[in-house]
C-alpha cells in the first residue's frame, strides 16, 4: 500500500459482505412498473380534458400531455428531432391505446396552437372539441397590438419635416417645432407601447395613454381592442356573456 492520502478504502468495521443493494439500476421492469403505477395514480381522477405542448431544447423536443383540470402530466415523449405529422399521430394513438386500456374517454382538447396538432387530432380522435390556449392567444394580440403600434411609429417618421444642416433659419422656425412634436410623439409612443396591451391600467395611466394618442385616435381603438379581448377571457363570464363581448370585439375591429 502507498505511503500518504491515496483515496482508498483501507478498512471496514463491519464484517458482513457489502450490500448489493442499488448495485444496479432495476432497469426495464422497474421502468414498467414505475410507468403502470404512475399512470394508476395519475388516470385515477381523470377528467376526459387534454392539454398537450411541444417544448424545444436544443436538438431535443420534448412532447407532453397534461390534464387540464387536475394538472397532472399523464404522457411525454421525447424525440431527438423537430416533431412531424407522423411523430403526433404516433404520440396521440399511443395514450389513446393506454386510455382504450382503461375505458376512458377524451372530451376535449387544448394546445398552443401550432399547425402540428389538428390533423394529428382529427386522425386519431376525429371531431374532438380542440381548443386554442388562452395565454398563446393572448400573446399572439399582445404581439400583434406592438406591431401596429411600431408601425406607426414607422410611418411618423416619415412625416418629420426635413431641415438642412447646420443652425436652422428663423424662416424655419416652423418647421422645426413640427419636427421636435412628432419626435417627442414618438419617443412617448415607444416608452409607454407597454399601455396598449398591459392588462390593468390606473387612471394615470390612462390619462398618459390619452395624451400620446392625442391625434391618432386609430391607436385608441386598439386599446379598445385590448380590454374587449381581456373581458372576453374574464373567467366570471357566463357563455352567452362571452359570445356577446365577441361580437362587440367584431364591431370594434371593423370599426
Amino acid at each position: 500500500m502507498r505511503v500518504g492520502i491515496c483515496g482508498a478504502t483501507i478498512g471496514s468495521l463491519c464484517l458482513s459482505p457489502p450490500s448489493r443493494t442499488g448495485w444496479r439500476l432495476g432497469e426495464k421492469r422497474a421502468s414498467e412498473r414505475w410507468e403502470r403505477d404512475y399512470l394508476a395514480w395519475a388516470l385515477a381522477d381523470f377528467s376526459g380534458y387534454l392539454a398537450a405542448d411541444e417544448l424545444y431544447d436544443g436538438p431535443f423536443c420534448i412532447l407532453s400531455i397534461v390534464d387540464n383540470r387536475t394538472f397532472k402530466r399523464l404522457f411525454f415523449q421525447v424525440l431527438d428531432h423537430a416533431p412531424a405529422h407522423e411523430d403526433m399521430i404516433a404520440f396521440f394513438g399511443r395514450f389513446q391505446n393506454l386510455l382504450q386500456a382503461r375505458q376512458l374517454t377524451v372530451q376535449g382538447i387544448t394546445t398552443d396552437g401550432s399547425a402540428l396538432y389538428p390533423a394529428a387530432i382529427q386522425a386519431v380522435w376525429g371531431d374532438l372539441p380542440h381548443q386554442i390556449c388562452q395565454f398563446h392567444i393572448l400573446h399572439d394580440l399582445n404581439q400583434a397590438i406592438l406591431r401596429a403600434v411600431a408601425q406607426v411609429r414607422k410611418q411618423l417618421v416619415t412625416q418629420q419635416p426635413k431641415l438642412g444642416r447646420g443652425r436652422p433659419k428663423s424662416s424655419q422656425r416652423k418647421r422645426v417645432q413640427k419636427r421636435q412634436r412628432v419626435q417627442q410623439k414618438i419617443s412617448d409612443l415607444f416608452e409607454h407601447r407597454y399601455l396598449f396591451v398591459q392588462h390593468h391600467l390606473t387612471d394615470a395611466e390612462r390619462a398618459t395613454l390619452q395624451h400620446i394618442t392625442r391625434g391618432l385616435p386609430h391607436l385608441r381603438v386598439l386599446r379598445q381592442i385590448m380590454d374587449e379581448i381581456y373581458r372576453l377571457f374574464d373567467r366570471r363570464c357566463h357563455t352567452a356573456t362571452a359570445l356577446a363581448k365577441l361580437n362587440e370585439t367584431k364591431k370594434i375591429m371593423h370599426f
